[in-house]
């Protein structure tokens, strides 16, 4: 026994209670359906401001095309910008919007993409807590995936680099039951970055059943990174699958199987509905071609003892939705806590660089006007008038106005921080402001530009870029859901009104 009576934890007891801490991060809360008036208004403002943000993004990369042509090979840095915009930001939206049209939204044993694509195909199912997922994984040598924040990200970023291995690298986004995967494990290929093992999981909703009328408690999505490589529908750059799913979902078992060999008895059974849907060839959201025979295997793991302490990793949990086996008397159990996407973060530094561009354009003209002002103040005039902004006015009104205007752009230097910060902390209404700033710039560059005006780095391309991508981050999906559930979690933590009689 440990201190304070917890008991020693073995190797693999230990990485279980790592991998319960990166759990603990990375899965969705609760979804709440906004029902009211003001949910309907924001679902409508949302749509809005998501269908102006892929329009300016066209019109930009429109005019990036005209201009990298028109000035020939200096300006041949375009490419980039333009391919940024094409691939990450208009192809996802097009593709989000046609396929809210043409695909149902109830399962059919696929996952979607984030921009609501056909994934990768659900084919394995589970039974058993939590818990005893995460100790079945574990004990099998896998290791949990980190979510894709901003830290994941720049770890990334700095293993590629440095050609360093990263076995927690996050996997992409996927989802069912319309929230994206509540957890991933994963497996590197001889410390190759590129080709990995990989298996998300999805709490399935209470008294949900799997067509046919079974039951399980998880269902799960196994593929085999081969490659990085790009995507054929949105462009980006993405790992390509093995072709043949099934060969991944069978070693996902046999991983699991295997560890039970030197067991007197065995905690985990396998039973395979055979014809679960028809064998089909297709292509997932990245347009990798993927065949199955359409066989689904229900692991049981609810044979599975848990006999040491994980308090310490269940701490690092926030309260939510259950995530326990279907029983009607079960109380709901800490979950996940609501994990910032990058399109908030994003959307926030893009926010705080348009209002450094909106100050520094007024304390230029606040110094000129006080520049102006103050050889007048300073000469000997017995008239008591000075030329003001080229107006003949008194000293006293030009002084008032000079402290106004001051007043006013330190003003103007608080509340676009003040803006900032409450978008990062996933505020809706202050995510919908400055969306409605963005698309009011936006506008008026428009139309300012709509004439014989051309729009060219020197005359504000950059501010017209910074609007755009501001607009483009906050209305993506992630970024609403963040705030949404991030609304739900204030909510919930605030004491319950006591009414007065």
């Amino acid at each position: 026994m440990g201190r304070k009576g917890i008991p020693d934890f073995s190797q693999a007891e230990r990485a279980l209670r790592d991998a319960l801490a990166r759990v603990g991060v990375s899965g969705a809360t609760g979804y709440r359906n906004l029902s009211d008036t003001r949910g309907r208004l924001r679902r409508l403002l949302d749509g809005t401001f998501f269908l102006i943000g892929t329009l300016s993004a066209m019109w930009l990369i429109v005019l990036l095309i005209t201009q990298s042509v028109t000035l020939g090979f200096t300006q041949i840095w375009f490419i980039i910008p333009i391919y940024v915009l094409l691939a990450y930001l208009v192809l996802p939206r097009v593709h989000t919007a046609l396929s809210r049209i043409y695909l149902p939204d109830y399962f059919i044993g696929r996952a979607r993409t984030r921009e609501g694509m056909l994934g990768d195909p659900v084919n394995l199912g589970f039974l058993g807590t939590e818990m005893q997922l995460h100790t079945a994984m574990t004990r099998a040598g896998w290791t949990a995936a980190d979510p894709i924040d901003s830290k994941s990200t720049r770890r990334i970023i700095s293993s590629t680099l440095r050609r360093k291995s990263y076995p927690e690298a996050p996997v992409s986004n996927l989802y069912v039951f319309g929230r994206v995967h509540d957890f991933a494990y994963q497996r590197e290929v001889a410390g190759n970055p590129s080709q990995r093992h990989h298996v998300r999981f999805w709490k399935t909703p209470d008294g949900w059943l799997l067509p046919g009328g079974h039951r399980v408690d998880w269902v799960a999505g196994a593929t085999y990174d081969r490659t990085v490589g790009f995507s054929l529908f949105t462009l980006q750059v993405t790992h390509k699958i093995e072709q043949d799913t099934d060969i991944e979902r069978d070693y996902i078992v046999q991983t699991l199987e295997h560890v039970q060999e030197d067991q007197v008895t065995r905690d985990i059974t396998v039973n395979v509905i055979e014809n679960f849907s028809t064998g089909y060839h297709s292509r997932n959201g990245g347009g990798d071609s993927i065949i199955t025979d359409g066989a689904l295997p229900i692991v049981d793991l609810r044979g599975i003892a848990l006999t040491f302490d994980l308090a310490p990793a269940a701490a690092s949990v926030t309260p939510s939705i259950s995530a326990t086996s279907h029983d009607t008397d079960a109380q709901p159990t800490t979950l996940i806590r609501a994990v910032r996407p990058i399109g908030t973060a994003v959307g926030a530094i893009l926010l705080l660089l348009r209002s450094g561009a909106w100050l520094s354009v007024g304390f230029i003209l606040l110094a000129d006007l006080i520049g102006g002002l103050f050889p007048h103040l300073v000469a000997d005039n017995d008239t008591g008038r000075v030329m003001f902004d080229g107006r003949d006015v008194t000293e006293t009104f030009a002084m008032w106005a000079v402290i106004a205007l001051a007043v006013f752009f330190l003003a103007v230097t608080i509340i676009p921080i003040w803006l900032t910060v409450s978008v990062f902390k996933g505020h809706t209404w202050s995510r919908l402001v400055a969306m409605a700033i963005s698309t009011l710039t936006i506008a008026i560059t428009i139309v300012r530009f709509s004439g014989d005006a051309s729009l060219t780095l020197q005359s504000g391309l950059v501010a017209f870029s910074l609007d755009i991508g501001v607009l483009l981050a906050l209305s993506g999906e992630d970024a609403q859901r963040y705030a949404r559930d991030r609304g739900a979690e204030r909510a919930a933590a605030r004491p319950p009104r006591v009414s007065r009689r």
